[in-house]
């Protein structure tokens, strides 16, 4: 008899040895271009003015080769408690950690692209079961996108940012979560937006790194802070996002180098991580080197850079200029994240935000950069949401 769709079963991960080892076997045998023309010496952030360097390179595959360990991040996904279920015929997996705390709110987390269900394994914990007992408890909730990680991978189109959202409500009350927070960064901070927009009778509220204003918005009025973040989000989208644009039409051609080979699939993520971080040399500066592996090998592993890649030819300019989030929003915008929109335009969108900051540290990967930090604010702002509502 088939299981009804409703159904949640328990997972576990486990890739087997021989997957480790053709992945070794892989690294060991890769063909690599000469170093780049632009060679600096460290450290200088333009190293990374053509891409990842080549000594870099070669120095986080050596270690990936015979120094990097899976399975302790395996390990540690199967302890936080691992799910699937079927939703609108796609299998979607996602971790689920209860709080013993009777007063825990729901709280459902959604990463983005090139992240992974890696970027909350160090916080899940901390969310849930708070040291300090005075501080604001969490059943967290993680979904690995369509086409990401251990989540099936969409045969057909229109699994888009508003289908997710839709889906995310569905998995929460098959969870007994009815009602629930919503936190999100790059396609997460997406899909929150449209949680908070479309199903306000669910959601309490967001916190979001990730407030992006309605179009057509001027410059009138704003500070000059307020215009250098206008100014440096608009230059990103026009000189440095030729990763989306290829995403966006032609997932399909760049999904058989990232499919292929791992050493393709570690410079096209690394890449990010590299551009994307409060840094002024390296991301491991700020994010240990074998997070970055566990997001990468997870990728690997789950052969998912194609359909990983495919949410932007679903969604890529997709947010309904229209949509508006009546529900209580704080929001935290990052000093080197790659969108930043000025608070006069977000308020044009979020029409109630509770809470705003823009710290002093951190890039578009906090929960890796600045963990503490963003565990704390993240707490602040959804006690803000949760306080609006009394």
């Amino acid at each position: 008899m088939s299981r009804p769709t409703t159904d949640i079963r328990a997972f576990e991960a486990h890739a087997p040895e021989a997957e480790l080892d053709d992945l070794r076997a892989r690294l060991a045998a890769a063909r690599l271009p000469e170093p780049e023309t632009v060679y600096r010496a460290p450290p200088d952030p333009r190293r990374w003015d053509q891409g990842v360097p080549l000594a870099d390179l070669v120095d986080v595959v050596d270690h990936w080769r015979t120094g990097y360990d899976w399975r302790p991040f395996e390990e540690r996904l199967n302890r936080i408690g691992q799910f699937r279920t079927t939703i609108e015929g796609l299998g979607i997996h996602f971790l689920h950690r209860r709080s013993p705390r009777p007063d825990a709110t729901p709280l459902l987390l959604t990463h983005g692209w090139p992240g992974s269900i890696a970027e909350f394994v160090d916080i899940v914990d901390e969310l849930a079961d708070p040291k300090n007992a005075d501080a604001p408890a969490f059943h967290v909730v993680v979904p690995s996108l369509p086409g990401f990680g251990y989540s099936d991978k969409p045969t057909t189109t229109g699994w888009g940012t508003e289908k997710i959202a839709a889906a995310w409500v569905e998995l929460m009350e098959r969870l007994g979560y009815p009602r629930f927070v919503a936190h999100g960064g790059d396609w997460g901070g997406n899909i929150t937006t449209v949680l908070g927009g479309r199903f306000p009778e669910n959601v309490l509220g967001i916190h979001t790194t990730f407030a992006e204003a309605p179009p057509g918005m001027t410059m009138d009025g704003l500070t000059a802070v307020e215009r250098t973040w206008a100014e440096e989000t608009r230059r990103f989208w026009r000189h440095r996002a030729a990763y989306a644009k290829q995403q966006a039409t032609r997932p399909q051609t760049i999904g058989y180098a990232l499919v292929d080979s791992p050493i393709g699939l570690l410079a096209w993520i690394l890449d990010k991580f590299a551009e994307w971080s409060d840094t002024e040399d390296s991301p491991f500066e700020t994010i240990s080197r074998d997070r970055v592996l566990d997001n990468v090998t997870l990728y690997w592993l789950t052969r998912s850079g194609a359909s990983a890649a495919r949410i932007y030819y679903e969604s890529h300019n997709s947010l309904d200029p229209e949509l508006r989030v009546d529900v209580p929003s704080a929001i935290t915008i990052y000093p080197r994240d790659i969108e930043r929109y000025p608070r006069p335009w977000a308020q044009k969108r979020y029409r109630e935000i509770v809470r705003w900051r823009s710290p002093e540290n951190g890039g578009h990967f906090p929960s890796l950069e600045v963990p503490g930090y963003f565990v704390n604010d993240l707490r602040e702002g959804l006690a803000a949401v949760l306080a609006a509502h009394r």
